[in-house]
């Protein structure tokens, strides 16, 4: 993995204490290390008048209340929005009989702020997993009193870490779901709701993908330093430190699109539906690659399976016995491209500016909303030129994962594997998808190097879910907590002691949240 870079992001106003002054610190007792804390000389912030031993635990609660909240809000006032926009062009005769249904639209959406509101300060929701899980930091402080050396510290740290993540976990856990219970019917008719585990899993992964990162990227990071110091640092491992972020997106991105394809269960429904909504795709098709897959349909056989496809070639003004397995070995790759024409590489042309200008309607919004922090002309055209370019990689990664597929069934697949029936199975049963798969993920290259850290970063975790079940028995949660904990444990630990090692958006936000 490559080595930790600096963030980009500004460090907190106010530094942590030097960990040799409080090994140093006289151990009478936890008030005198918290008196003993500086408030900072030109501290500014918010926060000035909150003792520092606790900065760290009300930052991370109102971080979580915003994360948990924000978006929530944001849904609720734009379809509010949406309902008076409707209703201020009804007609005269509309308005009148829709008076009350005014008045009870305007109720319901102040019922449903205040819930919302109030709901976020529930106490096993995400803001208190923040608060405690940020509150180990400060706990480290007084565990600090009595570390009389370098590694009692680090130990004290990563002790109060994995405490406080450990509880944090538990806490977040204990809120029912009824969509993570399973019914099971008696020999006497009634029936049982047994809990399951599970619903925490992504927020783990993303723990456990965390800490591999900094463990591996600092033994790497040693590993360049001895080399550069004596001259034996070659063009290979150069290459490595290049492209192992890429890497590690290309290879987690084709894990994710290869189970959406397949196992779209193995995936959060949010991530299906968004996955859905780029990738703009006939149901049919993914069904007759399906199908093809799990050798339901077979070229050169009748299955049953000619409607599937028949009906997409009507729909498309294409010759129906295109979708008969039996009759068209393979079926064209015109179906795939949907109305596009016969041409593989017109159809992937239109892909991309269809993807570029979907994706632009959602980035450019968002980045141009970032721009008003600070406007300027300067900012705007920045503003628009990340979004673009983010367009770009988003339009390049839908764009190759359907041309892979047209390589694999028309362009170089047959050429290689073979243009016989079994070969075509073959194709159509798993290697277009494949190979669509294997190449769209090398789109991050388009990004800057930071955010290919990121991206490799935030996928991986998801990547990872796919291998594993989403649900599973209530008895072995434990695990999945010392998991976590441990994790968050060397993550903590390492950002504290140098946040540089935390790399991407990550260590600059832990580092802005916990220092004091």
């Amino acid at each position: 993995m490559a080595p930790p870079a600096k963030s980009s992001l500004p460090a907190s106003p106010a530094a942590a204490p030097s960990p040799s002054l409080i090994s140093a610190a006289s151990p009478s007792s936890a008030a005198q290390l918290i008196q003993s804390i500086p408030p900072g000389k030109h501290r500014r912030g918010w926060d000035a008048g909150i003792p520092p031993i606790l900065r760290p635990l009300v930052r991370a609660y109102l971080l979580g209340y915003a994360s948990t909240v924000a978006p929530r809000l944001a849904s609720l006032l734009i379809q509010h929005l949406t309902r008076l926009f409707k209703k201020h062009y009804d007609t005269p005769k509309q308005e009148a009989s829709s008076t009350s249904t005014k008045q009870q639209s305007t109720d319901t959406f102040l019922a449903s702020l205040i819930r919302t509101l109030k709901g976020g300060f529930d106490w096993h929701r995400f803001p208190t997993f923040c608060a405690l899980l940020a509150g180990g930091s400060t706990l480290l402080e007084v565990c600090n009193i009595y570390a009389t050396c370098t590694h009692l510290e680090l130990l004290a740290r990563f002790i109060a870490s994995f405490t406080s993540a450990y509880l944090s976990l538990a806490i977040l856990q204990s809120k029912p779901t009824s969509s993570f219970t399973t019914t099971t019917t008696n020999l006497d008719g009634t029936t049982t709701q047994t809990p399951l585990a599970g619903r925490t899993l992504d927020l783990t992964l993303f723990a456990l993908t965390r800490a591999i990162d900094v463990v591996i990227g600092t033994a790497w990071n040693l590993h360049r330093q001895r080399r550069q110091a004596s001259n034996k640092w070659t063009r290979l491992e150069s290459l490595i430190s290049n492209v192992t972020d890429p890497a590690i997106f290309a290879l987690s991105s084709g894990m994710v699109m290869w189970s959406w394809f397949y196992y779209p269960s193995s995936l959060p429904r949010a991530y299906n539906k968004w996955i859905d909504s780029a990738a703009a795709v006939d149901s049919r098709l993914i069904q007759a690659l399906k199908r093809c897959h799990d050798g339901t349909l077979r070229y050169g056989e009748e299955t049953g399976q000619a409607e599937l496809l028949g009906s997409m070639c009507k729909d498309y003004s294409l010759p129906e016995v295109w979708g008969d397995p039996a009759r068209s070995i393979p079926f064209p790759c015109e179906i795939v491209h949907m109305g596009c024409g016969p041409s593989c590489e017109y159809h992937a042309l239109s892909r991309f500016v269809r993807s570029f200008k979907w994706a632009m309607t959602t980035y450019l919004p968002l980045s141009l909303l970032l721009a008003l922090r600070n406007p300027s002309k300067k900012a705007f055209r920045r503003a628009v030129l990340s979004a673009a370019r983010t367009s770009t990689f988003l339009g390049t990664f839908i764009t190759l994962f359907y041309y892979g597929v047209c390589l694999a069934r028309t362009r170089i697949g047959p050429h290689i594997i073979g243009k016989g029936i079994k070969e075509r199975n073959m194709i159509d049963g798993g290697v277009c998808v494949g190979t669509g798969c294997v190449l769209c993920g090398w789109s991050i290259l388009i990004e800057k190097v930071g955010r290919r850290k990121d991206g490799g970063l935030f996928v991986a975790p998801r990547a990872m879910a796919t291998l594993l079940p989403r649900k599973y028995e209530k008895t072995k949660e434990w695990m999945e907590r010392v998991v976590f904990a441990g994790s968050t444990g060397v993550v903590f630990t390492c950002v504290l002691e140098d946040r540089g090692r935390v790399r991407g958006v990550l260590g600059g936000l832990l580092a802005g949240v916990l220092n004091h």
